[in-house]
């Protein structure tokens, strides 16, 4: 029973702490309730109450929609996820295989030019 009791005050004093650390990180402009002031105060004097309390009703909560996605500016997007990206891909491919197309059409002409007409045989 002795076990259980230090665990929970092993538990209550982690929560504490990580509230107290987010509650000293967050800015003083985005904390919601109260002053940050007055949150760390409630969560030093009462650590099992304000750290669940800082964590429902006074964290910030980032901009943006309800599901958390942040309307800031907006992270690098990797190469293989960017829609502009791989479009400049294909069309950079469309490109280099017209241009292909095009030396062996040129290639095909000149060796129809070079080739002897009619009953004509090459000399060897």
């Amino acid at each position: 029973m002795a076990r259980l009791y230090v665990l929970l005050f092993l538990i209550q004093v982690v929560l504490a702490a990580c509230a107290l650390i987010s509650c000293l990180s967050a800015d003083d402009g985005t904390v919601r309730g109260l002053p940050r002031f007055v949150w760390v105060l409630v969560i030093l004097v009462f650590p099992l109450v304000g750290a669940v309390a800082w964590f429902l009703a006074g964290r910030p909560v980032p901009r943006g929609d309800r599901r958390g996605r942040s309307s800031g500016p907006r992270r690098p997007v990797a190469p293989d996820d960017d829609p502009e990206f791989l479009k400049s891909i294909d069309e950079r491919a469309n490109r280099d295989d017209h241009a292909l197309f095009q030396r062996w059409e040129e290639d095909l002409h000149r060796r129809e030019d070079d080739r002897p007409r009619g009953g004509e045989r090459p000399e060897l």
